[in-house]
């Protein structure tokens, strides 16, 4: 359902042009997308650190010694019962190299198994030159090395291995892929926006209430913002990514627009002009307007669900976390004005308090504004009195859809008591 098009299968050769030829949309999406074969550990493998509390990344992030994060962890079998089969997702992003290995349990649920998340910045400086830089690249390798022996330790169903927009962008992008297959084993396809846009929405079906009708789900990257408009109306399907009727991609993420506009030094100014290049890109994107999907003006059966650093970043900010924890930001629902008042907080801070907050760190104080500005952008163009707050993505939606498509959670399997966590989602302990 959420799979890429055969251009984006693994060798076919796509030319830059093509790359670039992609537009803003706000037509209803397209179906019968083909599945791509399954992937077994010999692929690639990986080992990985425990996940980033960040999500973000420093201006020169550099590799890292292994840890004890990085070797992998054993799943937990219960005496007298055959152990569930893995299933592994791995999202290469402008940010971040992230990797999720989990088991199936309750229907629509999973638990993690293993994690990692390393702050890699592969698209920095991308906007400036079209390519790839070699740090950039070198940072990425070394991450997904540690992904290649978590996945090689490990008997893995299926698996599937994406990059995003820094890869997609990149003029040299292929042939960055065709190096980390070389070094690491890992084949890594190219997904396009619209399959970017359902897998975020594949990742969040359990956030949406029951009495919901309609919902904008944003994904706020690093090189790009996907946005969908998800009506549910009266007949609701198990896959929350078949009621999406528009959708959209921006290019744009935190990265791109704080090495425009400055990440480190934000004024009122600065943050007005970041919101109105954002707010100009969304006006070319045709959807309904908001008294369609909030039911008129009493707004009921209408909210937005974020899913990103950002939002996460403003709950964890707004709940005054000591430590990011997921298991409380995840699910979180804010009020308009609890959204203003975070962004106006933030926005008044200097860079050095930004990094000193728990939530926020060095590695995304340049670039949180920078989100709170797409973010802002977003909330101008559909106001709803509420958002939830969404710690899940792309990894995530791999998982639900791979595990529904093998019908993994119609077999009967005994319920038991296990270390770890449950999740529609991860269940990390730390933010991804």
């Amino acid at each position: 359902m959420v799979d890429p098009t055969l251009g984006e299968r693994k060798g076919h050769k796509r030319s830059k042009k093509a790359r670039h030829r992609r537009g803003l949309q706000g037509r209803p999406l397209t179906s019968g997308e083909r599945q791509p074969a399954p992937q077994r550990a010999a692929d690639g493998g990986g080992n990985a650190r425990q996940a980033s509390p960040t999500g973000g990344g420093p201006a020169a992030a550099q590799p890292r010694p292994a840890n004890r994060g990085d070797q992998p962890r054993a799943p937990y079998v219960a005496a007298n019962e055959p152990p569930a089969p893995l299933y592994a997702a791995l999202d290469l992003g402008t940010n971040n190299c992230r990797l999720l290995i989990a088991q199936p349990t309750r229907p629509g649920q999973f638990r993690v198994v293993d994690a990692f998340s390393r702050i890699v910045r592969l698209g920095e400086g991308l906007g400036a030159s079209g390519r790839l830089s070699d740090e950039a690249m070198e940072r990425a390798v070394e991450a997904l090395k540690v992904c290649a022996l978590k996945l090689g330790a490990r008997t893995i169903r299926r698996s599937r291995l994406i990059a995003t927009e820094a890869a997609r962008a990149a003029e040299n992008g292929e042939t960055f892929l065709e190096r980390v297959a070389s070094e690491t084993g890992l084949e890594l396809e190219i997904i396009n926006r619209e399959t970017e846009a359902r897998l975020a929405v594949s990742g969040c079906s359990s956030l949406v209430d029951r009495e919901t009708r309609s919902v904008v789900l944003f994904d706020i990257g690093g090189g790009s913002s996907e946005i969908a408009v998800i009506r549910i109306g009266d007949s609701r399907s198990n896959r929350l990514a078949n009621h999406i009727t528009h959708w959209t991609s921006l290019p744009v993420g935190v990265v791109t627009l704080s090495e425009r506009h400055g990440g480190q030094h934000v004024t009122p100014a600065s943050f007005e002009a970041m919101v109105q290049e954002v707010e100009g890109m969304l006006s070319r994107f045709d959807s309904p307007p908001v008294e369609a999907l909030a039911n008129g003006t009493s707004g009921s059966g209408f909210h937005l669900i974020g899913t990103s650093g950002t939002v996460t970043t403003l709950a964890g900010v707004h709940l005054d976390l000591p430590r990011y924890d997921r298991r409380r930001v995840d699910g979180l629902w804010l009020t308009d004005d609890e959204v203003s008042a975070m962004q106006a907080r933030l926005l008044s801070w200097d860079f050095d308090a930004r990094a000193a907050n728990p939530c926020i760190g060095p590695d995304r104080a340049d670039l949180v504004l920078a989100g709170c500005a797409i973010l802002e952008a977003i909330r101008r163009r559909w106001p709803s009195t509420r958002m939830r707050v969404a710690d899940r993505g792309l990894r995530e939606g791999l998982l639900t859809d791979m595990m529904a498509d093998d019908g993994a959670w119609r077999r009967s399997r005994p319920r038991r008591h296990q270390r770890g966590s449950n999740a529609s989602g991860s269940q990390e302990g730390n933010k991804p």
